[in-house]
This record gives C-alpha cells, sequence and structure tokens, in this order.
C-alpha cells in the first residue's frame, strides 16, 4: 500500500510515537487558541456599553467642561465624564463649545448650533468700491 514507510517494526513503531507527539501538540495549541476565543466573546459580551454623549473636562482642580463629545468621537481627550443627552443639548445651548470633528449639535439636531459660522467679514460689511483701479 503505502511503499515509502520503513520495512522493519521498530521504526514504524518509533515513527508512530513521533507523530502522535505531534498529535498532541496540536491537540493542545487547538485548545489554548479555543479558549482564549471564548473569553474574548464573553469579554466583548460584557464590556460596557460607550456612553452615547462624553463631554471632555479641563485641567485644574475644578475641571470644568470644556467641549462636548459623541460618545464615539476618538477626538476626545483622556479627561472626560458621560453626559446624558439632555445635559449634552444644555452644554451646547449654554455656549459650551461642541467638537467639530463629531459635531454633536447636528447629531442632537440643534440646528442654530449645528450650522458653521463663517467667521469672515460679509460682503455687505466690505468697503464700497472707489472706482479707482490700480493701473496694472
Amino acid at each position: 500500500m503505502f511503499d515509502d514507510l520503513p520495512p522493519d517494526l521498530d521504526r514504524l513503531r518509533t515513527l508512530r510515537i513521533w507523530h502522535a507527539l505531534w498529535v498532541q501538540r496540536i491537540d493542545a495549541k487547538i485548545a489554548v487558541l479555543q479558549r482564549r476565543q471564548a473569553e474574548e466573546e464573553s469579554g466583548r459580551r460584557r464590556r460596557p456599553r460607550p456612553p452615547e454623549w462624553i463631554v471632555e473636562l479641563g485641567i485644574g482642580a475644578d475641571r470644568s467642561p470644556v467641549q462636548v463629545h459623541a460618545g464615539d468621537c476618538h477626538m476626545a481627550g483622556q479627561r472626560r465624564r458621560a453626559v446624558s443627552r439632555d445635559e449634552a443639548r444644555r452644554l451646547l445651548a449654554t455656549g459650551l463649545e461642541g467638537c467639530g470633528h463629531c459635531r454633536p449639535a447636528a447629531r442632537l439636531h440643534i440646528i442654530e448650533l449645528s450650522t458653521p459660522r463663517c467667521r469672515h467679514r460679509s460682503i455687505d460689511s466690505a468697503p464700497a468700491a472707489t472706482g479707482v483701479t490700480s493701473g496694472l
């Protein structure tokens, strides 16, 4: 049947033991990976949900709020605390700055705060044309 195997019994038994040891090593590695995968899945299920809204806090003893972020915003700093939807709306309405990346005012449907404001002069406030050309 298999002509490539050794013809004597001693070498065949040695090969069988050697392969049995490899099968044990492979089975042990499979068990470790299955256990790790089960632990990761368990950790994912038990992980608390991220907050819906967060406030980035300033430095100092009072740690006053600096900026409002959506809970999934990766631009928020390390000093933060979770806030409710109502508190996030209240903070934005009272003038606290919203994150320019996640735009919490738009997500909270605060229309007057969600539109970007132009910081340049309007056309109406520009000086009137004098009619003088530069002569170039």
